[in-house]
């Protein structure tokens, strides 16, 4: 392979559809290699813009916007970065010779929750939550009396906790429905009704495939992550590296990660939520990029989550990750609505030895919005995490 330089004659070419702060961090990595970087977004100032050679800003779900910017680019692959995508248009752009990565139809299905459950528990046959679709209250009724209360309900269009709902009785059926619709990703009309287990656990298996030499495709997985929420959140908060699960629970989990990836097909990172409750070990959902939980990688890893993505985007292998430090990663969340916010303590959180600090520079915040994140390493994970929790602490968003 040969790499030229960026803006020149010869330059490899990487676009993102969606700017956020994996994002971010997938560009950075990728300036590193000299590749030439482009991001496209919903809004102006988006994370990864601050760090990329262009940017679009344009409606993410306007089909011909998004084709016109990639025929006008033409990048080498194309990376998507976020939910709220129209998967139509890349499945276009594929059978025109874009590459997209990992591929459309794996970005189409990760990103609608019925598709990617009937993959999962159906077609691989990897164990998940007892579930129904629903696409009306009198539906998600009758789904809830045959998986029994407490249910909860998702949009099949959504991330990051939006649109999750419990119900706990047939009279919240009518309310929830709607929030959750009200709260989706993009234009959802159905929604999922799940189990409610107590989960004692949750794991991210970052699992990564990249081309051979020979033609062939090499599969991996990392070791897992694993991370905790606050009672009734259902985003990501907190994740530490390696996990605490006992070996065999793990050995399951990558098991799991590797069969429903391999059946995605395509190249880069996914990454794969797996839920522990009691005995039972079971797959919840899979990303087609880079995992939040996964910024713990940063300081965990040799390589992380994001150069391996961007490495198998343009066709490079990785052979070989190690796990170098125990690490923690905790979230800085705003708890306001506010434009150009500020961040109070920082240096008094850097007096913590050991600790790493990335703000993403989102233009503006709302209540829960992710503005940063805390790194730590220690000599166990109980150390790691220790640090992180008094280090966001400190950190206030103004």
């Amino acid at each position: 392979m040969e790499i030229g330089t960026p803006l020149l004659e010869g330059a490899k070419k990487l676009l993102w559809l969606g700017g956020g702060e994996l994002g971010k961090e997938m560009v950075i990595e990728a300036q590193r290699m000299g590749l030439e970087t482009v991001v496209v977004d919903r809004y102006d100032m988006a994370p990864a813009m601050h760090v990329a050679h262009r940017k679009y800003v344009v409606n993410m779900l306007d089909g011909n916007a998004i084709r016109s910017i990639i025929k006008k680019e033409h990048p080498d692959a194309i990376i998507t970065e976020i939910e709220a995508i129209n998967t139509d248009a890349l499945l276009d752009l594929e059978q025109e010779g874009f590459r997209v990565i990992p591929n459309a139809r794996a970005v189409k299905i990760c990103m609608n929750r019925l598709d990617l459950r009937m993959l999962a528990a159906e077609k691989v046959k990897v164990p998940t939550t007892a579930y129904a679709f629903a696409e009306t209250s009198e539906e998600v009724k009758k789904a809830c009396k045959d998986i029994g209360y407490p249910c909860i309900i998702k949009p099949e269009m959504s991330s990051s906790g939006h649109g999750h709902e419990v119900i706990y009785s047939e009279s919240e059926v009518e309310e929830k429905f709607k929030e959750a619709l009200t709260h989706a990703r993009g234009k959802s009309s159905k929604v999922i009704v799940e189990e409610f287990i107590n989960i004692d656990r949750e794991l991210t298996v970052l699992t990564y495939r990249y081309p051979l030499i020979d033609g062939g495709v090499q599969t991996k997985t990392l070791p897992p992550i694993e991370h905790q929420r606050p009672k009734d959140v259902y985003y990501y908060v907190e994740s530490w590296h390696p996990s605490t699960v006992p070996e065999d629970v793990a050995a399951r989990a990558r098991e799991y990660a590797m069969r429903v990836v391999d059946e995605l097909g395509g190249f880069g990172v996914f990454g794969v939520e797996i839920l522990i409750s009691g005995n039972r070990v079971l797959f919840s959902e899979v990303s087609p990029r880079p995992h939040d939980t996964g910024l713990v990688t940063m300081a965990s890893l040799d390589i992380n989550e994001f150069q391996i993505h961007v490495r198998s985007a343009i066709g490079l292998p990785t052979p070989e990750v190690k796990l170098v430090t125990p690490a923690a990663a905790h979230v800085i969340l705003a708890n306001n609505e506010k434009w150009a916010p500020k961040f109070i303590n920082v240096e008094k959180a850097l007096e913590i030895p050991g600790v790493q600090i990335r703000l993403f520079g989102k233009p503006s915040t709302y209540y829960k919005r992710r503005m940063g994140v805390v790194l730590a390493t220690g000599k166990d994970v109980k150390e790691a995490k220790e640090k992180v929790r008094k280090a966001s602490s400190l950190i206030l968003v103004s």
